[in-house]
């Protein structure tokens, strides 16, 4: 890949990769589904029947199907209380309907209720479009029609009672009634209808139910209010769901923190295009229900078994037994289903199996956790099914406003005077739907003040909703370790590097290699494109309100402390304690805060924080003495230290990563050897041995920014260095060449050291470093051109050094010649930014760095691509941003990814 220019981030467009809906309900009992919008009807459905006749057959698998399908249904019975007057509320749910089925069985006319309704319905579709099925169950239009057979004998009956009617006034509505219902089975006999002729129920109900989507167009108001953002995520779902072979089944795992949209997007697709597949099922919330109830996987279980089978067998006790049922279901049909929140491999074995699916078959796994799929049983089969991925992180900037407004003012834009506060909400939800959506409901009709006080509110509630759904997503990992390594990096680590990160929670026995994983895959964590960790606002604050629950009101008592005015707090009144294992405090974030008390500490502040492992100190004003400083520290960061030279007294034997950035310090070198330091080494440990080791843990070292520094040495007192980071240090003058005992160097940061005159010789003999940047340390800074000298009086070659100036480099090829054949062989990555090198400057043959797989030539005169690119084999990165004098691109012939 070359790199010449950087892409603008984030575009914005009506297709936009995010999207959420506030609230979609698909329907989980057996009464309820949505409450139609259209026309204001309550009901998509009306059921009339005899309850004799098919209340605990035919209408029951008719109803719950059609609550399965998302369709509203009401049922006399169960929507109506007993003993009430029946005629009033059958009248309101009559009108309140869309539609209504009418299962004309055997004895439904013996009914006066029944033939009430009918009347009542059929009045409806001659005044308001009412749309009516007649089902005849086991009996013939022709008998409805002309009142014969079973429908004969219940109207002679009413014919008798209305004869024996002695009150002359009964006498005649009962006549009046006769003649309704007479009229009213012949007008439903005309009407088109469905006949089960010998048919099985299941497919005659699979027809009705899809009749019924067709013609109220469930599928088109399915989901409200309207899918804000989510038109990227719908095209993409619906293009899967539509592109695919009828030769395999494929699964879609749609993922992502809680809050971000995954149901309403899977249920959305689902009321979209449930009814083109053979049969469907939609399992929502199952985390919820199967931690919620003993029975909760059983009874999801029962609940597919009966979607994709239609038929209601016998119940099941155990697991593998509906699991088998499942496994038959799923083989004979084309089916469609959706599982909503799955959380562990049991309840996806559970629901699934193992067997596979019929050809065509579609599923959508809705999740929070990325691993689960592609780790069930299903996958470790010989036939495996197509997966993809997909991942829902949030709304953009426009989409999070019109979600908040739609909310707050019932609008897409913020009224006039809330603009700037819409502005702050967005940004602190930081595009979390859910977020969003509570903010809108909590500030629909509050004025600016509310306002400005409600996102400090949210932050300060450990109970808040928003909290509540991330908290499901802490509470599903699998160990203790993953828990307390998800809380370390909320509370300290965002934004570090994470192999940086890695090497100080290794060292406080943390496994990060497994725990990384794991809460990325959970969408707690996510890795930016220069390594840092990176976590949602939200989800950061949920994890630091983990360690608030230790103890609300005694911060000193918590296991973690991050807020720096708590810190301050607690060193000031000395309060610390050994369940402290982590602590962080700068002066600088306080001292904006101006709270008007000295900001001077005392160092035995510490000196009862026995396990204290974690500690920044930044730009704190510290007197006292180090002796009785916690020994246990493994990242020690003191930005901002006000001393020369590191503390004679300070215990570093335990220092896994020392960050000394933004310093005063001058040297670090000569100070291990100092005999006054070997002698107050020796009263503490007794050993003359160890001091050889004083360092013999750290394995990071930042000194960057620290503008007194001069000279860096005693590189054999830190054996186990693996990364050196000298950023920026304006005063650098050399490196000693003891480096090379710094065997398990990796990692080497040398940039924009100007005045480094001297880069040790030996360096080249380091065979583990993978990444060196030089930025700006070559011709205009000398580091190069005087290594460069140095190699050449060590190899005989003769430099005249009257005429070796920046000006002339240019016309000595061999200069980066012997620079890169110097350099460890072992590097992966380059990068000699900005350093004034043309083109001229590079050898031909850089075949040295056989290794090398990222070149960074940015910033410098280049006119054309450099021939020695071509020599390196494993090159895939050429990055030569704002080379303005650049004309000439070749196509690298080493570049690997082209």
């Amino acid at each position: 890949m070359v790199v010449l220019s950087e892409l603008p981030e984030g575009s914005s467009s009506s297709s936009s990769p995010h999207g959420y809906s506030s609230s979609a309900h698909v329907p989980t009992s057996s009464t309820h589904g949505y409450n139609s919008s259209t026309h204001n009807h309550r009901y998509d459905v009306f059921l009339s029947f005899r309850g004799v006749d098919t209340r605990h057959s035919f209408t029951d698998h008719l109803h719950k199907a059609l609550i399965h399908a998302n369709i509203t249904t009401f049922l006399d019975d169960e929507e109506i209380d007993t003993g009430e007057d029946l005629k009033p509320e059958l009248d309101s749910a009559i009108k309140a309907s869309q539609a209504s089925i009418i299962v004309l069985s055997k004895n439904y006319a013996s009914s006066t209720w029944c033939l009430d309704e009918l009347v009542l319905i059929l009045e409806q579709h001659m005044t308001s479009n009412h749309i009516v099925i007649p089902i005849f169950y086991h009996v013939e239009p022709t008998h409805v029609r002309k009142q014969q057979s079973s429908f004969g004998d219940a109207m002679a009956k009413h014919k008798q009672t209305m004869e024996a009617e002695t009150n002359a006034n009964k006498r005649s509505q009962w006549a009046q009634k006769m003649d309704r219902w007479n009229k009213a089975l012949t007008q439903v006999a005309d009407l088109k209808g469905n006949e089960i002729n010998g048919r099985l129920e299941t497919v005659f109900i699979e027809e009705i139910v899809k009749d019924i989507h067709r013609r109220l167009h469930v599928h088109l108001r399915s989901v409200r209010p309207q899918l804000i953002g989510m038109k990227y995520h719908i095209n993409f779902v619906t293009s899967w769901l539509k592109d695919g072979s009828s030769h395999t089944a494929d699964i879609l795992t749609i993922y992502g923190i809680g809050g971000t949209g995954k149901t309403s997007l899977a249920k959305h697709v689902y009321g979209l295009y449930s009814h083109e597949f053979h049969t469907s099922s939609y399992i929502e919330d199952i985390t919820r229900k199967c931690d919620g109830k003993f029975n909760g996987l059983l009874d999801l279980q029962e609940q597919l078994c009966y979607d994709i089978s239609k038929t209601s067998s016998i119940k099941a006790h155990a697991v593998s037994v509906y699991t088998a049922k499942i496994e038959n279901a799923l083989a004979r049909k084309r089916v469609f289903l959706v599982l909503d929140d799955i959380s562990t491999l049991v309840q996806l074995d559970a629901l699934l199996g193992s067997k596979g699916f019929h050809p065509g078959s579609k599923v959508i796994i809705t999740t929070k956790d990325n691993w689960l799929t592609q780790s069930c049983s299903l996958f470790k089969t010989n036939i495996k099914p197509k997966h993809e991925r997909h991942l829902l992180r949030g709304l953009d900037y426009f989409a999070s406003q019109q979600l908040l407004c739609s909310h707050v003012f019932m609008c897409n834009q913020p009224k006039a005077g809330y603009e700037e506060m819409s502005d702050k909400l967005v940004k602190y939800c930081e595009g979390h739907p859910l977020a969003l959506e509570i903010l809108g409901k909590s500030l629909h009709n509050r004025d600016v003040a509310y306002w400005e006080g409600c996102i400090e509110g949210l932050r300060n509630e450990i109970s808040s909703p928003i909290n509540n759904v991330l908290k499901m997503s802490f509470d599903s990992l699998p160990s203790k370790n993953d828990k307390e390594l998800f809380k370390h990096i909320a509370c300290f680590f965002v934004g570090l590097d994470k192999d940086v990160t890695a090497t100080i929670l290794e060292a406080c026995d943390i496994n990060t290699r497994s725990g990384i994983t794991n809460l990325i895959d959970r969408c707690l964590l996510s890795i930016g494109r220069n390594n840092e960790l990176t976590m949602h606002q939200l989800v950061q604050e949920m994890g630091r309100f983990e360690v608030r629950q230790e103890s609300l009101d005694k911060p000193w008592k918590r296991s973690r402390l991050w807020c720096h005015k708590e810190s301050f707090k607690v060193l000031k009144q000395k309060k610390g304690k050994g369940n402290l294992l982590g602590l962080t405090i700068d002066m600088c974030m306080l001292e904006k805060e101006k709270l008007g008390v000295s900001y001077e500490l005392k160092i035995d502040a510490l000196s009862n924080m026995d396990n204290l492992m974690l500690l920044q100190l930044n730009y704190v004003r510290m007197d006292g003495s180090y002796k009785n400083f916690p020994e246990e520290i493994r990242w020690l960061c003191m930005h901002g230290f006000r001393l020369k030279s590191i503390p004679l007294d300070l215990p570093m034997m335990n220092l896994v990563a020392l960050d000394m950035s933004y310093s005063n310090i001058e040297s670090f070198v000569g100070c291990y050897n100092n005999p006054q330091w070997l002698e107050k080494r020796q009263n503490f440990d007794g050993s003359f041995l160890k001091e050889k080791r004083l360092l013999g843990s750290l394995k990071i070292l930042n000194l960057s920014f620290c503008k007194q520094l001069r000279s860096l040495g005693d590189f054999d007192q830190l054996p186990a260095l693996e990364r050196l980071t000298v950023r920026n240090c304006i005063g650098l003058l050399e490196i000693c060449e003891s480096i090379d005992q710094c065997v398990e160097l990796v990692f080497i940061d040398l940039s924009y050291c100007k005045k480094l005159e001297k880069l040790p010789r030996n360096i080249g003999m380091l065979k583990n470093v993978k990444t060196m940047l030089l930025d700006r340390c070559s011709p205009g800074g000398s580091p190069i051109q005087n290594w460069d000298m140095e190699l050449g009086k060590a190899n005989k070659i003769d430099i005249n050094t009257k005429t070796f100036s920046p000006a002339f480099v240019g016309a000595i090829p061999s200069d980066l010649k012997l620079f890169a054949s110097s350099l460890p062989s072992s590097l992966v990555s380059l990068s000699i930014a900005n350093s004034n090198l043309s083109t001229k400057s590079f050898p031909m043959d850089w075949s040295c760095l056989s290794m090398l797989m990222e070149l960074y030539l940015d910033g410098n005169p280049i006119n054309s691509m450099p021939s020695c690119v071509r020599t390196l084999p494993r090159l895939e990165i050429l990055a030569m941003r704002d080379c303005n004098k650049l004309k000439l691109i070749e196509h690298p012939v080493g570049l690997v990814k082209p």
